[in-house]
């Protein structure tokens, strides 16, 4: 009996050492023979793993799902954003101007054309995003003002010449339209479902170096009366926005689209973590308008207003503490021709209730042009009702 244990013993050792020494000079020869036996792995009822595709599936979920961050999202809005170069007639502004062109499009562009006057031709640089496959872009109203040739460039490699559609600068929102086949299109968001605190991508190309990409959250939300837009509402983000991301996307972790990348808080013109986008539900809204109307109708009445001030109500024995002070009315404008006078405060458009200059605009600019309402407003203590009809807003100066 110990003779028989003893050869199994010496058998065990030598099988042992042989499967070593093949595993370390000769590992196919273990693969081979490995592979007829390899067990089959069935993902979520799908095709088995044991093929080699199902092997490729099987690594690349289990890359994906151990990656952090938000490449995924990057990916696919990434290519719906696109860079705008718009050429302008030659400068012949101040140093002003000079600064304002770099703050919202970055550095000019080299070998500008001379006109005959000698002026070297302006190049602005900005952003755009593709939302619609008929070749429609969302940009900003500040980075085609008065170009006379626009050129888009896609991540693929392509350009084309744009053709403006129109403008709205008084929410900073341009349409372009692009005449390109197989356009990728970004999707669109909810931008009143976002919270402070989500995170978001924002997407263009500043300074002129490329496509970037960079992260941050959302700061703020309505963000109004920073003197930016006549109307504002504001998604604040401290994701790095600069010179050049001017009309880029702002996207969720999807990479659906929720903002326009408009503007920055910036002593120096590089970001300080202080960004703005118009909200995705503010541009799509003018967008439809440009596209139907070539303009976006809005109501206006024709008066100038200040803020109901506790001086003002002490001085003039107001009854009333909320309410917009009219402190002039346009000649022949709807509001003169209804009898609204200097010195009355309005409280109410319709059955909206205003309480504030911004609010007052916000109120007439929703009743559509051509239609009437009703101005509720106070004359010393006699309450009034006014029916007047609202004229279509005018554009605003240049």
């Amino acid at each position: 009996m110990r003779r028989l244990w003893l050869i199994f013993a010496q058998v065990t050792t030598v099988a042992l050492a042989i499967v070593f020494v093949v595993s370390t000079l000769k590992p196919a020869w273990l693969q081979k023979g490995q592979g007829a036996i390899a067990p089959t792995i069935v993902l979520g009822g799908g095709a088995a793993s044991g093929s080699p595709a199902g092997a490729a599936l099987s690594a690349s979920e289990a890359s994906s799902s151990s990656r952090s961050g938000y490449s995924q999202a990057a990916k696919r809005a990434a290519p719906t954003v696109v860079s705008i170069v718009a050429s302008k007639a030659p400068a012949r502004g101040s140093d002003m101007d000079e600064r304002w062109h770099r703050f919202h499009f970055g550095q000019r562009g080299p070998g500008g054309r001379n006109d005959s006057s000698g002026e070297r031709a302006q190049t602005g640089l900005g952003s755009g995003v593709i939302v619609s496959a008929q070749g429609y872009l969302l940009t900003n109203s500040h980075v085609v003002e008065g170009a006379s040739d626009i050129e888009v460039l896609l991540t693929d490699g392509r350009q084309a010449k744009a053709t403006l559609v129109g403008t709205d600068p008084e929410t900073d929102i341009a349409v372009l339209k692009i005449e390109l086949d197989h356009l990728p299109v970004i999707q669109f968001g909810h931008a009143e479902t976002l919270q402070v605190g989500d995170v978001v991508l924002a997407i263009g190309n500043p300074f002129n170096v490329g496509q970037t990409v960079t992260s941050g959250i959302v700061s703020a939300l309505g963000r109004d009366q920073l003197g930016i837009n006549t109307f504002e509402n504001f998604i604040q983000t401290d994701a790095a926005i600069n010179p050049g991301n001017s009309g880029g996307a702002l996207v969720d972790v999807d990479g659906n689209l929720v903002g326009i990348n408009t503007a920055i808080y910036s002593r120096s013109g590089g970001s300080l973590g202080i960004g703005f986008a118009i909200p995705i539900s503010t541009a799509a809204q003018v967008m439809e308008s440009l596209m139907r109307e070539g303009q976006v109708a809005r109501g206006w009445i024709g008066v100038q207003t200040r803020e109901l001030t506790p001086e003002f109500i002490e001085a003039f024995k107001v009854p009333v503490k909320e309410g917009v002070l009219i402190s002039g009315v346009l000649a022949n404008a709807p509001a003169a021709k209804a009898g609204v006078k200097p010195g009355d405060v309005i409280t109410q458009i319709g059955s909206t209730a205003v309480h504030t200059p911004a609010q007052l605009l916000l109120a007439v600019s929703a009743v559509p042009p051509k239609t009437a309402t009703t101005v509720t407003l106070l004359r010393g203590e006699k309450e009034l009702a006014i029916e007047l009809t609202v004229a279509q807003r005018p554009k605003p100066k240049q």
